[in-house]
């Protein structure tokens, strides 16, 4: 199973003027136009991981494909207020792992229409002509499995990797049964 892409959130528990945060950081690392949406986006390098700020002090980091990596960034942007005098010792109040994208490749080919009733139509949706996948919510679960046609399936909403390859692992004991 990889990593595809991870979402952690904190808070820094303090109010922040964002325009003159953007401002001060200036383009292309802080990009900030209210206008179009309420929170300011901080990349370190192009191609990196996105971080949001809010004015709130709320902040939302999506694309590390490491829980290490997450922290890491976490602990720069940290570093990175506190260095520019945006908040004195930056520290957060909460920060938290939200949600994992994994995606695996069963190497075999699915029959949607099949797996739509195999898996229980009260756990999937299966619209071909509104989307290619499966959209499989597993009972008593907390993640989402989509699996297209070609053996592609990817998981999110999970808040720990156990928990995506939990499901994974029930997902290929059920396919069996459907194959």
């Amino acid at each position: 199973m990889e990593v595809v892409n991870m979402v952690g959130s904190g808070s820094l528990n303090a109010e922040l003027d964002l325009e003159t945060l953007s401002e001060e950081i200036g383009q292309p690392q802080a990009r900030y136009d209210p206008g179009k949406y309420p929170g300011m986006y901080l990349r370190f390098e192009e191609d990196t991981p996105l971080i949001t700020l809010y004015r709130t002090g709320k902040y939302i980091i999506t694309g590390p494909t490491s829980k290490e990596e997450l922290f890491h960034l976490r602990e720069r942007f940290l570093t990175f207020l506190s260095n520019i005098g945006a908040i004195e010792n930056a520290t957060d109040e909460w920060f938290s792992v939200q949600n994992y994208v994994c995606t695996e490749d069963l190497d075999r080919t699915l029959n949607l229409n099949a797996l739509a009733i195999g898996l229980g139509l009260e756990q999937t949706e299966y619209e071909p002509e509104q989307f290619p996948g499966l959209i499989y919510r597993p009972p008593e679960e907390d993640g989402v499995v989509l699996l297209f046609a070609t053996g592609r399936i990817v998981i999110t909403g999970c808040r720990n990797i156990e928990a995506a390859e939990k499901i994974f692992a029930d997902l290929k004991d059920d396919l069996m049964q459907f194959t």
